[in-house]
């Protein structure tokens, strides 16, 4: 039986894709620990334990990041490249959750190694289905990397 849950990190500035994220994955029960920043820089911080976000026990390294494109300060794209840069996050699984429909947006998302591009769908229902989908394959059904030098399980 697994024992570890993988923490999860919701990057999203929009405060009702947010609420509508936390109750779709709640909805799963699984009890993993959902970590949410607002902004570009936030993420980052929290990701390289700087600032507000330095205890590394209470802001660990997320074993998902759930990453919004368009984001004040700093955009998904700039963390999308900083993560992968990082020797410790590149193997972290990272999903672009956007409205973006851009060609641009989607070849850069995958040139830079993101794992997944998923677009927000607008209807209530189908979003709440898209979370579920995205919580079934990669906190329950993915074999997650190395992280801190252990397996993170579900």
């Amino acid at each position: 039986m697994m024992t570890e849950t993988i923490d999860i990190l919701l990057v999203e500035d929009n405060p009702d894709d947010v609420e509508l994220t936390m109750r779709a994955l709640k909805k799963g029960k699984i009890g993993n620990n959902i970590y949410v920043v607002r902004d570009g820089e936030d993420a980052l911080d929290f990701l390289f334990h700087r600032g507000e976000y330095s205890d590394k026990k209470k802001f660990p390294i997320p074993g998902l990041i759930l990453l919004d494109l368009n984001l004040p300060k700093r955009n998904g794209i700039e963390i999308l490249r900083e993560i992968k840069a990082e020797p410790i996050l590149k193997r972290v699984p990272v999903i672009m959750l956007t409205t973006s429909k851009r060609d641009e947006d989607i070849i850069q998302s995958y040139d830079l190694g993101v794992n997944s591009y998923i677009m927000k769908p607008v209807e209530f229902d189908k979003f709440i289905q898209t979370i579920k989908n995205i919580e079934l394959y990669w906190v329950l059904t993915n074999t997650p990397p190395l992280l801190n030098g252990k397996q993170q399980k579900t």
